[in-house]
């Protein structure tokens, strides 16, 4: 079994104070016996819509800035894995990259994944500062669990979910900013536990809090239950994942083997 802390914050603006507070939540995590510990997305800092993209790109890092290699500090002094959020930066001039890194207890970064699915929707486009990734990013390894990553957005393609547990994940993690709005916290509870259902899997999904989001952050096991709700207040949960729970509903619930791919295959079409 693994132990997973999930992390419900409100961001600021300011980097370094967003730093520092991480920094500690891992320490604390750690302390309450976690050997990972999840945030939402932006955790590098709430980027207002006033905030230009050229503003945000000053912001961004590569892999190798401040902000990741003290994270990376973190876990190898707590032998913790951390996913975390950074604006990562790109070639292409003012757009950074919506980045999730998976950094193992050694302290190295074992994955990143960059968002496919930039939030061009309800009014808001992230396409005018960020760029999107070109591809999935192979599920990690980690103790007993597999875990496939995706950002926020993804949640509401099935297609991506499905691809990463075809991959081998038994938990997906989504870090999230949910924006608030009508029905939004409705679809945010319903993807994720479609997500969950439709391959037997945890779903594991931070959101920032305050701000312009909903908060709500929860993990859901593969039957659809909601294991954590974080409401709307900032703080922290600590659960046990149960691998055998995974195991016991594919295995009553073989929705991955009982897939007709003979016949989807005569309609794929993505154009």
């Amino acid at each position: 079994m693994n132990k997973v802390a999930i992390v419900q914050i409100q961001s600021s603006t300011e980097k370094r104070e967003n730093l520092r507070r991480a920094l500690e939540l891992v320490k604390d995590s750690n302390s309450g016996g976690a050997d990972l510990v999840v945030f939402p997305e932006f955790l590098m800092a709430f980027s207002p819509a006033s905030q230009t993209a050229k503003e945000l790109a000053q912001i961004a890092e590569p892999l190798q800035g401040y902000f990741v290699t003290a994270l990376k500090e973190a876990a190898k002094a707590t032998r913790t894995a951390i996913v975390a959020t950074i604006y990562e930066t790109c070639s292409i001039p003012d757009r950074v990259y919506d980045s999730a890194l998976w950094i193992d207890t050694e302290g190295n970064i074992a994955a990143v994944y960059r968002k496919l699915h930039l939030y061009d929707a309800f009014g808001f486009r992230e396409s005018d500062k960020f760029a999107a990734g070109v591809d999935l990013t192979p599920p990690v390894t980690f103790e007993d669990g597999c875990y496939g990553m995706m950002i926020c957005y993804d949640l509401r393609f099935p297609e991506m979910g499905r691809m990463l547990t075809l991959s081998g994940a038994n938990i997906l993690l989504a870090p999230s900013g949910w924006v608030q709005g009508e029905l939004k916290v409705d679809h945010w509870q319903t993807m994720i536990r479609a997500r969950a259902l439709e391959s037997g899997c945890y779903v594991i999904a931070p959101d920032q809090v305050g701000n312009i989001y909903i908060g709500r952050s929860m993990i859901v096991d593969p039957l659809g239950r909601t294991v954590v709700d974080l409401g709307e207040r900032e703080g922290v949960e600590i659960i046990e994942i149960d691998f055998n729970l995974v195991h016991d509903t594919r295995a009553k619930l073989p929705l991955l083997q009982n897939r007709r791919t003979d016949i989807y295959r005569k309609h794929l079409s993505y154009d």
